[in-house]
């Protein structure tokens, strides 16, 4: 409630193609961690959660798309401009709306629900790497041409990065492995 209550900022601002990049990234990580969150809810018996789950990450998913082929079209008339918007992003990370949410108790609620996502397979390290790559074929970043220094600049940036982030990930996951289980208020305190 704390989330919707408070608007939050994207850090995009007014421009259209930052937000674009954005959405495109966070719908597709909606879809994923959804999704997912349905397999465990199935897997432990919840149909209902399941099905909720399921209902959101197909809406993800639609969402998704639309905003994806916004892009593309974007990047088809303004190459340059969008390239550099997506290297921007990058270098900022992409961070979840959720990552303002608070429980009334634990100021780094966020951080610890991405801990127990990222060990319970909910949406990792890999995935936000996953979503990078899928992103830039999609929208074939590297065969972008008539690029100025600084596009071709963000190009090289944006196409290496998923090569970086792979070194990483694996780091990532096993550090999430190794956190202390976390007791959340929504569930009574239990510890995950």
């Amino acid at each position: 409630m704390f989330l919707i209550q408070f608007p939050h900022d994207i850090g995009t601002g007014e421009d259209p193609y930052l937000w674009t990049i954005y959405t495109s990234f966070q719908e597709r990580a909606a879809f994923i961690s959804h999704g997912n969150t349905a397999k465990l809810a199935m897997q432990h018996g919840d149909v209902k959660l399941a099905q909720v789950c399921g209902i959101i990450a197909s809406d993800e998913k639609r969402h998704e798309s639309a905003y994806t082929k916004i892009a593309e079209k974007l990047f088809e008339l303004d190459p340059n401009d969008m390239v550099i918007a997506f290297a921007d992003m990058m270098k900022r990370k992409i961070s979840m709306p959720a990552h303002l949410m608070y429980d009334g108790h634990d100021y780094n609620l966020f951080d610890h629900f991405a801990i127990v996502a990222s060990r319970i397979g909910v949406y990792t390290a890999r995935d936000y790497r996953e979503i990078v790559e899928l992103l830039v074929a999609k929208w074939k970043v590297e065969k972008l041409t008539g690029l100025t220094s600084e596009g071709r600049e963000a190009q090289d940036y944006v196409c290496r990065l998923a090569q970086r982030m792979r070194r990483l990930e694996e780091r990532a996951i096993a550090k999430a492995q190794k956190e202390p289980t976390i007791p959340f208020s929504w569930i009574s305190g239990r510890v995950v």
